[in-house]
């Protein structure tokens, strides 16, 4: 063994914190690690928030200048700002989680100090290099730097072998947010804002609903907003929670039309264990996020995608998730028929499982580790996820 191996993890959002922190966790208990927690103040304090329901705290904390910016310009800082915070200590490898423009940043800092790039998350494609927009083009551009590519799926995979990514150069892991989201869902309550303790004790059922993609900022996301409402006036019995976007542009359009009905609660931005639970508990969820498709899965939870596309292909063709879009009467329609399923306004949480969890075994964040390690010649090279028949 040739000592430790210091790895810079790039974190700059939330789903970057949850997604990350699992393996965070496993390369600090590697003997041959030395990882390095640098967080780009995208997400701004959500981000310490969030890594410190997982007992985390970054070493190196990069801020952005405060206010609205185009992605042109958040890029430009995040390039900025992480070309200073890599600078020292020097990383012997960098690792950058999905999509976002932090993870673009991260990859092409990387790149352009001449470290490898070990991208978590690799290969996920919607096929429309504009939706999502700009995270189907983040994909692939990380892709054309990277050196270590691990694939959550094996269809994962099979997108980076049709971009000319070499297959030696990809592990299948399973996705980290499995490992995050069961690990989450198993802690206590913690004693904080009475709000979150008031919709934990809630015994209704519960229908856990977000949207916050930047294509459907506007009018979709009004529309979405409005299906709710309509849902919540035909189903008084069901408790609606709306974990709003920490934009407030993003979260006044969703909320503009729910404040005042007494079955919808608005709390904000909800703590990530607060929200696992949630989410193992709830009987649907509506939703244009990608993490939240795959944390449902971990527990079985319906999913209404109000996006017309997506790249998390494996929970549509397990029966999990449901593509509707961002038209009212469509979203309406499709919550009906999940909620008119026996048992879903009993708060019944026997409902089918796929046989196995298309997203993973819960082990992702140990293969992630361990991958690190073959790529920097500590470890041998991980025994992937088995691919499902």
């Amino acid at each position: 063994m040739s000592g430790r191996q210091r790895i810079a993890i790039i974190v700059g959002t939330r789903p970057e914190a949850i997604k990350l922190a699992p393996v965070v966790q496993e390369l600090r208990r590697a003997p041959w690690a030395l990882p390095l927690l640098v967080t780009t103040g995208q997400h701004g304090s959500v981000v310490r928030d969030t890594l410190a329901c997982f007992g985390l705290r970054a070493q190196v904390e990069l801020t952005l200048p405060t206010g609205a910016h185009s992605v042109t310009e958040l890029t430009a800082g995040l390039l900025s700002g992480l070309d200073k915070g890599l600078s020292a200590p020097a990383a012997h490898a960098v690792m950058v989680q999905g999509d976002t423009s932090s993870a673009l940043a991260g990859a092409m800092t990387g790149f352009f100090s001449s470290l490898p790039v070990v991208h978590v998350e690799a290969g996920l494609r919607s096929g429309d290099l504009r939706s999502p927009f700009p995270e189907e083009a983040h994909r692939r551009m990380i892709a054309e730097v990277s050196a270590l590519h691990l694939a959550p799926t094996h269809a994962a995979r099979r997108n980076l072998v049709a971009q000319g990514v070499p297959p030696e150069r990809i592990v299948v892991t399973g996705n980290t947010v499995i490992d995050a989201a069961v690990s989450a869902s198993r802690r206590p309550p913690a004693d904080r804002d009475p709000a979150f303790r008031r919709i934990e004790q809630d015994s209704a059922p519960l229908v856990l609903v977000t949207a916050h993609r930047r294509e459907n900022w506007g009018d979709p996301i009004r529309r979405i907003g409005a299906a709710v409402a309509t849902l919540s006036h035909q189903y008084p019995e069901v408790s609606f929670v709306v974990a709003a976007h920490m934009n407030p542009l993003v979260r006044t359009a969703l909320e503009d039309s729910l404040r005042g009905r007494p079955n919808v609660r608005l709390p904000g931005p909800i703590p990530y264990d607060t929200f696992a639970r949630l989410l193992a508990r709830s009987v649907l969820a509506i939703t244009d996020s990608g993490g939240i498709q795959e944390e449902a899965a971990a527990f079985g939870l319906p999913v209404l995608v109000t996006r017309d596309n997506t790249e998390r292909t494996e929970g549509i063709d397990s029966g999990l998730a449901r593509l509707v879009g961002t038209q009212e009467a469509e979203i309406v329609a499709a919550a009906e028929k999940e909620l008119a399923r026996e048992g879903a306004l009993l708060g019944d949480l026997n409902r089918p499982f796929p046989q196995r969890n298309p997203y993973g075994d819960g082990r992702a964040a140990r293969r992630c580790a361990a991958a690190c390690g073959w790529l920097l010649g500590e470890r041998p090279k991980p025994v992937e996820l088995p691919e499902q028949t």
